[in-house]
């Protein structure tokens, strides 16, 4: 079975405690139990992980860019937090492991929030964008990467 990874980075070890009123009381351990339900649903292995850490997340898509050459993985689902308004090493790691999607996905709509929010380093590098879904967003972020590159006419040979 291939697999997905929900990748999150910087402070979403607090949802469900971090500003409820833009995050909502979610926990990062209830979004990553129904993305792995959801998962099994669509037929895909989930794993999630999360990092405060830059390194930890690069190294993540490193080895998921490694396994997808193997034949071993559909994509990523990524919300880089923080990380988006401010890496370009993140960036860097998506296009060093093209052609492997990479979905970014945002629970609130950045781009009705703060001004240094709308930008995004991670988003000329990925394949699709989700934001202000809530954390509905991630399964929106999954179906997304499963229509567009495995049931997508435009995949399809005529």
């Amino acid at each position: 079975m291939k697999k997905i990874l929900i990748l999150n980075g910087p402070n979403l070890n607090l949802l469900g405690t971090r500003e409820p009123a833009q995050y909502g009381y979610t926990t990062l351990a209830d979004v990553e139990a129904f993305c792995k339900a959801h998962g099994t649903q669509i037929g895909y292995e989930v794993e999630c992980f999360q990092s405060n850490w830059e390194g930890a997340l690069l190294d993540k898509i490193h080895e998921y860019g490694r396994l997808y050459k193997a034949g071993e993985v559909l994509g990523v689902v990524i919300n880089p937090g923080a990380l988006t308004h401010t890496s370009i090493a993140l960036h860097d790691a998506i296009k060093g492991v093209e052609p492997m999607p990479v979905i970014e996905c945002h629970i609130s709509n950045v781009h009705a929030r703060e001004e240094f929010r709308h930008h995004s380093w991670v988003s000329p590098a990925a394949a699709g964008i989700v934001v202000g879904f809530g954390v509905d967003g991630y399964l929106v972020a999954m179906d997304g990467l499963v229509r567009k590159f495995v049931n997508s006419a435009a995949t399809k040979k005529p």
